[in-house]
């Protein structure tokens, strides 16, 4: 089997990522076939010494940071993320390098009779998902790559979650917003509920920053276990020194164990400085573990740190940002973030959304900051039409053209702004990946 043979064959089976209309059904969540297949694999889930996350907004760039830090304090660290931007093998990574083609596709090899034996003898359990041979592709990678610690990132909530098969040293809750409802549930309460099923018996658990009904259910669920929770914003503090001309600057952050100062965060907007406490606060808590990384060490790995296509400027002329906020929430921290930190005359937005997201939220959060809004929709699945998201658009002040795919949009925003303009594409992580491209970003 080549790479392009194991893509395939990985793609072949139920992808909700590409359909999230087939994740609504309880019946296809069934964690006793990961478990199956991971045990014919060597059981990697129990071998990693990992640090497990799950939420529903600043996953990913707090991963990156805990396994940059780590990286940097001189631990082999794996890191498991999900979506991609452009290549399926930026999910896998070990010391940041990416999983390689000829690695993968012999991996997926011998993977392929344990998932045929796993459905014929256990029919009852369903079938395995792309997901979830993903992640027993991904734990072996690491097992056998030696790593000392893995990141992993669950992806759709966390109880049923593929990733919900490791035991964590360390268990990590970021901030709770409605996403996926039709899914996770439409409260605060029941979204929580499905992100606190990762907490274990007797655990360590980190909880970022949350809503006072998402914290409530945390507390409930750490004390029905007998874990031990943390909270950032009490047991760490954090502060961002701003410098004469108003723009951000170095970080503070006052731990349990130390005092990290001067930290230098590449990635942009006020929400990263709550990611990168809780990053660190994560990794304090591994000394439970007899894991010590020095302050020292956080500050080079901080300060090292790549999360591509959040608030990333890809181009200076024309100014063109993407940032791939795809809720309400996100949204809302991506409008204070160019209130906070970018100096121009008019906004060129470039808007696309996935059909399963709160498109009338996202444009009336998004939209009132803008002069021209240029509606489009990506390649993928799950894009909504341009229709759709022109409908939600009620303010008259809002000038708005639909374009029919994001390159095209792209020219026409460009043909719109000034030198003194900024053009902004967000809505959807997919939408970022194609206006990447069109400046020949294709790594991430």
């Amino acid at each position: 089997m080549d790479y392009s043979e194991a893509m395939d064959y990985i793609l072949s089976f139920t992808d909700y990522e590409r359909d999230p209309g087939q994740a609504a059904a309880p019946i296809r969540y069934n964690l006793e076939r990961v478990y199956r297949l991971m045990e014919r694999m060597g059981s990697p889930h129990i071998i990693l010494r990992c640090i497990h996350i799950a939420g529903t907004k600043g996953k990913g760039s707090t991963a990156a940071m805990i396994a940059s830090v780590l990286s940097a304090s001189g631990h082999r660290t794996a890191l498991f993320t999900s979506p991609h931007l452009h290549d399926f093998r930026e999910r896998i990574r070990v010391d940041g390098q990416k999983i390689g083609e000829e690695r993968l596709a012999a991996i997926v090899s011998r993977l392929q009779p344990h998932v045929d034996s796993v459905h014929a003898t256990y029919p009852e359990l369903g079938r395995l998902t792309t997901f979830e041979i993903t992640t027993a592709l991904a734990f072996t990678h690491f097992v056998e790559q030696n790593a000392q610690l893995a990141v992993i990132e669950a992806g759709l909530g966390g109880r049923l979650d593929a990733t919900n098969v490791v035991q964590p040293l360390v268990t990590v809750l970021m901030p709770i917003s409605l996403d996926h409802t039709q899914i996770l549930g439409d409260t605060i309460q029941a979204i929580a509920a499905e992100k606190a099923g990762i907490v274990k018996h007797g655990g360590i658990v980190v909880s970022a920053p949350q809503p006072p009904e998402a914290l409530t259910v945390f507390r409930q669920v750490a004390e029905e276990k007998g874990a031990r929770l943390f909270l950032v914003g009490s047991d760490w503090r954090w502060r961002e020194d701003w410098n004469e001309r108003g723009e951000p600057g170095d970080l503070t952050v006052d731990g349990m164990f130390d005092k990290y100062i001067g930290l230098r965060l590449p990635l942009l907007g006020r929400h990263q400085t709550a990611n990168a406490a809780t990053a660190i606060a994560a990794i304090e808590c591994l000394r439970f573990h007899h894991v010590v990384v020095t302050p020292d060490q956080v500050r080079e790995g901080i300060g090292q740190v790549k999360w591509p296509g959040r608030l990333e400027m890809v181009s200076w002329m024309p100014r063109v940002l993407v940032d791939g906020a795809h809720n309400v929430d996100s949204m809302g921290k991506l409008r204070q973030a160019l209130e906070d930190i970018f100096n121009y005359r008019r906004l060129i937005l470039i808007l696309g959304a996935s059909v399963d997201k709160d498109i009338d939220g996202i444009v009336k959060e998004i939209t009132p900051a803008a002069h021209h809004v240029v509606i489009t929709r990506s390649s993928h699945t799950r894009s909504a039409s341009p229709e759709i998201i022109a409908r939600a658009i009620e303010s008259p002040s809002n000038a708005t053209t639909i374009v029919d795919d994001v390159p095209s949009a792209l020219r026409v925003a460009t043909g719109l702004a000034g030198p003194k303009d900024l053009i902004v594409a967000t809505g959807s992580l997919f939408v970022v990946v194609e206006v990447r491209e069109a400046f020949g970003l294709t790594e991430a």
